[in-house]
């Protein structure tokens, strides 16, 4: 398997991952609880900000 070959297959794992992470954290919020620290890193958002988010 070639360098670039390890790079595309690590970049579709990449984005498997973040879309899970994405589906879990929608499927929290969705439930009413609060999406799992590692997953918001993940997505990109502090958790500890989105703690401060109210219910509107």
């Amino acid at each position: 398997m070639t360098m670039t070959n390890r790079k595309i297959l690590s970049a579709i794992g990449e984005l498997f991952t973040t879309f899970g992470s994405a589906v879990a954290a929608s499927r929290a919020v969705e439930a009413g609880r609060k999406p799992r620290a590692g997953d918001l890193r993940k997505l990109g958002v502090d958790p500890a900000v989105f703690n401060r988010i109210g219910r509107f």
